[in-house]
């Protein structure tokens, strides 16, 4: 007789300098569902190394043929995935193309979405013709020239250097002069194979989450990210060096278009499940804020202090009924 629970996959790990960090996120979203619901189980995903920890603390080799793992003599399938890598293959679009395949539901938007979020630089340029407001930048590919004195004309200084296409906490430099761009460079390539050069912004960053399922929309009160390190680099996400405020210091009108800026990006992304905007809150000439979008997450953190769990409970929401929700959304 088959469980008439659905089982989920809790799906983490990845191939980027971020395993660790999704595995935390992993165990924090498998304390999070909620068990009386569902099956929840945690996939660790590295390389063609894909393993399933089982409740004797055990593990089970996954079958890639269909996603399923065998247990006390018996095949078990899974009923949806939830997808928390961060970094390749989960944020990229490749894990979601393999699980389109098997035609089983998962967590994150599709394919095309989260190719697209995960090139930062593609998806600025794709979002600048909506009219969302980002950072002028420059992409360099590896082994191809470039002209520092160039990229600090039409840049200036500072300047961020970024792997284009790779998670947001390893690669990153904040360059001050044009004779920190190679190191940093170097840094970058390290990461990925593009790296984009990114104009500066000075202001408040913030960070908002949002889900919308077919019921509602949610948007999440903010963030505001205050660090004494240059910029929210991995120390400042993972080792404590920053003070987070939910919800940010913003004026009601400011937080009000904000909110309605991260609802129009999702929807212009047809996104699904929780996304996370990063912003920089600027001030034109006049002291009137601008609202300049810094990147997009499609697997937010999702550890108990990471930010979507912090909003969560600022919204007075509990996150047992979000995850829930988001996996039946799937269904419905």
């Amino acid at each position: 007789m088959k469980d008439s629970k659905r089982t989920i996959a809790i799906v983490c790990g990845g191939d980027s300098s971020e395993h660790d960090v999704s595995m935390r996120s992993g165990q924090g979203l498998y304390s999070f569902f909620d068990k009386e619901r569902y099956n929840i189980y945690i996939v660790d995903v590295k390389g063609i190394d894909w393993h399933v920890e089982l409740p004797d603390g055990s593990l089970a080799p996954i079958d890639k043929n269909d996603f399923s793992f065998v247990m006390g003599g018996r095949r078990c399938e899974f009923d949806y995935a939830y997808i928390t890598i961060h970094g390749q293959p989960g944020e990229n679009g490749v894990m979601q193309g393999y699980f389109d395949l098997l035609h089983l539901p998962y967590s994150t938007s599709g394919v095309l979405v989260e190719a697209m979020t995960f090139d930062k630089y593609v998806l600025n340029n794709y979002l600048r013709g909506f009219g969302v407001k980002v950072a002028d930048s420059i992409l360099l590919r590896r082994g191809e020239p470039y002209d520092e004195a160039e990229i600090e004309r039409r840049l200036g200084m500072p300047c961020f250097v970024k792997p284009a296409a790779d998670g947001s906490s390893f690669g990153v430099s904040k360059v001050k002069n044009a004779d920190q761009l190679a190191p940093a460079l170097r840094v970058a390539f390290m990461e990925s194979d593009e790296v984009m050069v990114e104009g500066f912004m000075d202001g408040m960053e913030i960070s908002q989450g949002v889900y919308k399922t077919k019921a509602k929309a949610v948007v999440f009160p903010a963030t505001e990210v205050v660090t004494s390190n240059e910029f929210f680099d991995y120390n400042a996400k993972y080792n404590g060096q920053v003070q987070e405020i939910t919800p940010a210091r913003m004026s009601p009108e400011t937080a009000r278009r904000v909110a309605a800026e991260t609802s129009r990006i999702y929807d212009i992304l047809h996104a699904n499940g929780i996304i996370r905007i990063d912003y920089i809150i600027s001030k034109d000439k006049d002291g009137n804020d601008v609202i300049n979008m810094l990147e997009i997450n499609t697997t937010p953190g999702m550890t108990a202090t990471s930010f979507i769990p912090q909003q969560v409970r600022a919204a007075g929401l509990d996150i047992k009924e979000v995850l829930s929700e988001i996996v039946e959304n799937q269904f419905r």
